[in-house]
């Protein structure tokens, strides 16, 4: 039996880690058990608890409760209550995800207790170093053990830095959950009923990169972008608490003018917006993903996306923060290319989980 202990902290994190438990559950019990760390980045309710309940992911065994501050000071808290974890559980391995400051606390961690790790969504690449997660997900590429890539471009990318040694392309478990979860979601929620809106008749929005709302001039933009297309469109916007926050701080959130506002979505009224949606219009880059797996179009406000594939099968286009870019984008958006599949056959989760086996020398 070998022991995984999983770190978690952000919404996106539990989504992923979800299916990952799942296919432990089904598959691998018998070898694998699986101790969840959440470091608390993500505290808020709906941004947390809520997902824990609703993807039949088990209570996590250790709440660190680490959230706000510097980045520095909220990775550095991490990797000290993440060391003691470890140092108490003895795992075999370390299981983190993307690119957040829990990335790089339980990747830091667990490297300088020798203990190895494996990092799924490896390999994605900004190329902009000025962006946090640019960073958190080269440092945790550097020191991990295995490598799971999402994507062939992601691969190469790590082949480009001189990085192959346990590299596999796994396919994207974002994949496996858009497709466990797409019907039950349009069957569960409610909330197209709730919001007195039609299908394929709105624009749902995400706004929650720093480089968007810690930049007074790129988010008074943004909302600019939104109050002109909610004269057109019925415009939901889930807010981030700290982009709410912000907005209020900049005296900005009097000028969304019809913008829907709503507090952040449970993941089942998530998924059923996103497949409802007309196009979808956000700075995330697992909703830009969620999007193209849902066949709708996309619009991304950032300079540059990780998700190439989704631009390059003309679902997604970049439009950076310009007012006039983004609203002439979402007024022009078409569906892009049908039957490309870059993200692997959805079972991503059983080849990650049956790749930790056999590195640990356990028979399949």
């Amino acid at each position: 039996m070998i022991k995984i202990v999983t770190i978690v902290g952000a919404r996106p994190q539990f989504i992923k880690a979800a299916a990952i438990s799942r296919a432990i559950c089904d598959k691998f019990s018998d070898r694998v058990s699986e101790v969840l760390v959440h470091t608390g980045q993500h505290f808020d309710a709906n941004m947390s608890k809520v997902f824990f309940d609703e993807l039949d992911i088990p209570e996590p065994k250790y709440n660190l409760e680490i959230s706000g501050g510097q980045h520095g000071a909220m990775t550095g808290r991490m990797l000290e209550a993440v060391e003691k974890v470890l140092l108490d559980e003895h795992p075999d391995w370390v299981l983190v995800y993307g690119d957040t400051n829990s990335t790089l606390a339980g990747a830091l961690a667990a490297v300088k207790l020798h203990i190895p790790v494996a990092h799924v969504e490896a390999g994605l690449r900004s190329f902009n170093m000025r962006m946090p997660e640019e960073v958190n997900r080269i440092v945790s590429d550097r020191i991990s053990t295995l490598l799971f890539c999402p994507t062939e471009t992601a691969v190469g990318n790590l082949v480009a830095e001189g990085i192959t040694a346990g590299v596999s392309n796994v396919g994207d478990v974002m994949f496996d959950v858009a497709m466990h979860y797409r019907q039950r979601a349009r069957e569960q929620s409610r909330i197209l009923d709730q919001l007195d809106l039609q299908e394929r008749s709105f624009v749902l929005t995400t706004c929650h990169r720093a480089e968007n709302t810690n930049d007074h001039q790129r988010l008074r933009q943004i909302v600019e972008a939104l109050a002109r297309l909610s004269e057109r469109f019925p415009v939901v916007l889930p807010v981030h608490p700290r982009t709410r926050k912000l907005l209020v701080e900049s005296g900005l959130d009097d000028s969304l003018g019809r913008v829907r506002i709503t507090d952040p979505m449970p993941f089942m009224d998530m998924v059923a917006l996103e497949q409802a949606a007309k196009v979808i219009l956000t700075d995330s880059g697992g909703v830009q993903k969620e999007a193209f797996f849902y066949g709708v179009p996309c619009v991304t406000m950032r300079d540059e996306t990780e998700w190439t594939e989704t631009i390059s099968a003309r679902w997604n286009v970049l439009v950076g923060a310009d007012t006039d870019k983004i609203v002439s984008a979402v007024i022009g958006a078409k569906e892009g290319c049908q039957g490309v599949a870059p993200y692997g056959n959805g079972k991503a989760s059983v080849n990650i989980v049956e790749a930790l086996v056999l590195a640990s020398g356990v028979s399949c």
